[in-house]
């Protein structure tokens, strides 16, 4: 089984690499010149509108690579390309300098330029040696020089005497497994090649993370804000009106205890039942901003109580040892999963859903996942999109993978680190 797998793999990314290595180079020389030629266009005017257009069509074939080498080699490459400023219409100079004045621009031609030797190489080298190794293994060398009389078979498998025929399946076996083990190289090799010209520079990876921290920081505002209005409306709604109401029976009940006994048990009786439904209100705001279950049992334990609640089965699988991350980071992700989940509840029509949370690294993975009808998406107001703004006031980010028909999978990211496990006083042995 291991070895199907082996030859699998290898097959496939020996296939993967010559794909991207062997069409590549002529459709990289094709856009380079016509780069190059819409840049020169711009001369006598026609470059304001052919160089925008061509540049599109550099920067989709640019992001097909790059998405290639996020599922063919797990190598991420985000794009480098700046925003595109207001009013800058294709035609215009504002586009034209926008286009010119971005570095990725220019990284993108010398990518164009070297990536075509360089996959061309690395497309030929897995194929070329793939090929070779099965020509020995499967002893052609042999059966030609046996058939023919021709010794000195090629070039490549020289047959001299009855030892030389002998050696050469064995020798072709190991030239087979070596390319093999070498093909999911080469194309991990391609995709780091890839991301040294396309990804970002260090200093464009740096302004980004700036102004993504600014972005965030700007949402936790917003959102502090909002949190605080609704506590405010929900104590003056809520638990403030029933205290009122509570002093304002005890008050009644106060003038009528001495000439109207039962009047004043019955206002006794319906202040107790104010303060039992204050007392639950004030406990219902306490959980909103940071249930005890979470401070009592941790990450893992609230995320089992969280589950409970919900009308379908939910299978959690913690693997962190009793080990927690800082409480704002914890309460943050448990909230985020929270409205993970109750998302599932309200929109999935799932019947079964599944959290998994894992430490590896710097970072805490959560994984929110069901077997609904799929289609969530983390933009316009969703539930998702609030998902997203408390994850990235810690620096953490969500990835959705929810293709119409499910299953939906919620990947979240959270840099942290996590504490030694906590022991309560209740664990101390006498």
């Amino acid at each position: 089984m291991r070895v199907k797998a082996f030859v699998r793999t290898g097959v496939l990314a020996i296939g993967r690499v010559a794909l991207l290595g062997l069409l590549s180079p002529p459709v990289k020389l094709a856009l380079l010149v016509l780069s190059v030629v819409s840049l020169a266009l711009t001369v006598i005017g026609l470059g304001l509108v052919v160089a925008p257009l061509v540049a599109m069509l550099v920067r989709t074939y640019a992001d097909l690579h790059r998405r290639a080498a996020r599922a063919w080699s797990w190598v991420d490459i985000p794009s480098p390309y700046r925003p595109l400023p207001d009013g800058a219409l294709i035609g215009t100079p504002r586009r034209w300098l926008w286009l010119v004045r971005d570095p990725a621009t220019w990284r993108d031609l010398l990518w164009l330029l070297t990536g075509a030797p360089v996959g061309l190489l690395l497309g030929v080298a897995g194929p070329v040696l793939l090929a070779y190794g099965l020509e020995g293994f499967l002893a052609i060398p042999v059966i030609i020089d046996a058939a023919t009389g021709w010794y000195g078979y090629g070039v490549t498998w020289p047959i001299s005497d009855a030892l030389d025929m002998l050696s050469v399946p064995p020798q072709g076996a190991l030239v087979t497994a070596g390319a093999l083990y070498a093909g999911p190289w080469l194309l991990w090799g391609l995709a780091h090649f890839d991301r040294l010209l396309l990804g970002p520079t260090r200093g464009a990876a740096l302004a980004r993370r700036v102004d993504r921290l600014t972005e965030t920081r700007t949402q936790v505002v917003d959102a502090q804000a909002a949190e605080l209005r609704r506590i405010e409306r929900d104590l003056h709604d809520g638990a403030q009106a029933r205290i009122v109401s509570l002093a304002m029976s005890l008050g009644m009940a106060e003038d009528l205890v001495a000439r109207d006994p039962a009047a004043a048990q019955a206002l006794i009786a319906e202040a107790r039942e104010a303060s039992s439904l204050a007392l639950a209100e004030l406990r219902h705001l306490v959980r909103g901003i940071h249930p005890p279950v979470l401070a009592e049992r941790g990450l893992d334990g609230g995320i089992r109580a969280l589950a409970l609640t919900l009308p379908i089965p939910v299978r959690v699988d913690a693997d962190l040892d009793g080990r927690r991350p800082d409480a704002p980071v914890e309460s943050a992700a448990y909230f985020a999963v929270a409205e993970a989940l109750a998302n599932v509840a309200k929109h999935a029509h799932a019947s079964t859903a599944w959290v998994s949370l894992t430490h590896l690294g710097d970072a805490l993975y959560i994984t929110v996942g069901d077997d609904g009808t799929g289609g969530a998406a983390p933009g316009g107001g969703s539930g998702l999109a609030g998902v997203a703004r408390r994850l990235g006031a810690f620096d953490g980010s969500l990835h959705v993978d929810s293709p119409a028909g499910g299953p939906t999978v919620l990947t979240m990211e959270l840099p942290c680190a996590l504490s030694s496990p906590r022991t309560s006083p209740s664990s101390a042995t006498g």
